[in-house]
């Protein structure tokens, strides 16, 4: 049987040359909407690529904006209100700044879908944070209106591009361990329960599923594709947001995945793809993985190693410039479509656990 897989390599790629960090183009200007620590470990990564321009940052607060501004070298930064009081969103301002190529959103999930239809509706290419929104209408409006637009959208699943994981997909489709029978994958950290954090709180998408739970999905959907039935439980907090969540995937062929997430554990971060002839495993956390084991049979095995610039978010981030210098709209490895169907299909393990959000009942878009 051919499995469809949804995980296209990207056409940089190259397994044994991690090197990403070359200009390939024009240079492009970058707004950074958000300042915290996914926003500066990602702009650390940008600040590595030749062809990237620092040029805006938007915060709630000024003095937020300006230290960001000035620890990365930004050439504009903005903030709400702007100094009189009367600018308005610090985003706005951005998505309005015509010296802005590419706009990267590092906000709460909630906040997505206005500021990356803001910045497409300002003629901006958005690299938009997963999960790209918090519901699939949400998300069917944004890529409708990219569409429209003509413009490159894409959800930052940083992991789809790094090394470990693309490698993984090439000895998948080499045969080397036959047709893939089952997935197992699992993510979180034991995270103090504060049900002011963001990552708790249900006004911004909180819980593990739109957090992390991408992560273990993506073992499965790249080597299996979109499962033909999910049954999803979970463990929800006071406020309604899932700490924990089981994902079981079913397939039409008989394949199965088993994919955890949570937010209060220390668990083994790891993922494992077997094989009708053997099986990979990996070494270092699920997303991001150092290594792959490759077990063939009964008594054949190895490990590869991979090493790649910066914290590895520059695979990403080369991609979406080498699709914006082509003219192109979306990504092959990242596509639309699969930003949908993975929506719609935790809005149905949402619907399974019990998990609500203001986003599901909004009626402006």
């Amino acid at each position: 049987m051919t499995i469809q897989r949804f995980v296209g390599r990207p056409d940089w790629y190259t397994t044994f040359n991690p090197e990403t960090l070359a200009a390939t183009g024009t240079p492009l200007r970058w707004g950074v909407v958000a300042t915290g620590s996914i926003a500066r470990t990602v702009t650390s990564d940008l600040a590595l690529l030749e062809d990237a321009v620092l040029q805006s940052v938007s915060s709630r607060g000024q003095a937020s904006a300006a230290a960001f501004a000035q620890d990365f070298g930004f050439a504009a930064h903005y903030f709400d209100g702007g100094p009189d009081g009367s600018a308005g969103a610090g985003y706005l301002q951005l998505v309005a700044d015509p010296d802005v190529d590419v706009v990267y959103i590092a906000t709460p999930h909630a906040q997505h879908y206005d500021i990356a239809r803001a910045a497409l509706e300002n003629g901006k290419h958005v690299l938009c944070e997963k999960a790209l929104t918090i519901t699939a209408a949400e998300a069917r409006t944004l890529i409708a209106l990219a569409r429209e637009k003509q413009l490159f959208l894409m959800e930052a699943v940083w992991a789809r591009f790094v090394p470990g994981f693309q490698r993984a997909l090439e000895i998948i489709e080499s045969g080397e361990i036959g047709e893939v029978q089952w997935v197992r994958a699992d993510l979180g950290f034991p995270a103090p329960l504060d049900d002011s954090a963001r990552i708790w709180a249900p006004a911004d998408g909180g819980g593990a599923l739109l957090d992390i739970s991408v992560y273990p999905l993506l073992w499965a959907w790249g080597t299996l594709g979109r499962p033909d039935s999910l049954h999803a439980a979970a463990k929800l907090t006071d406020l309604g947001v899932d700490a924990q969540n089981a994902l079981s995937l079913s397939y039409a062929n008989g394949a199965q995945a088993q994919l955890i997430s949570y937010l209060g554990a220390q668990g083994p971060r790891t993922a494992s793809v077997a094989g009708s002839l053997g099986y990979i495993e990996t070494v270092g956390s699920v997303n991001n993985p150092k290594g792959l084991k490759i077990s063939v049979g009964w008594d054949s095995e190895r490990t590869e190693m991979f090493e790649y610039p910066g914290r590895g978010y520059t695979y990403q981030l080369r991609e979406v410039t080498r699709c914006v210098q082509a003219g192109l709209t979306e990504s092959a490895t990242m596509p639309l479509d699969d930003s949908l169907a993975i929506m719609e299909l935790f809005d149905e393990a949402r619907r399974q656990m019990g998990v609500h959000y203001w986003n599901d009942t909004r009626t402006d878009i």
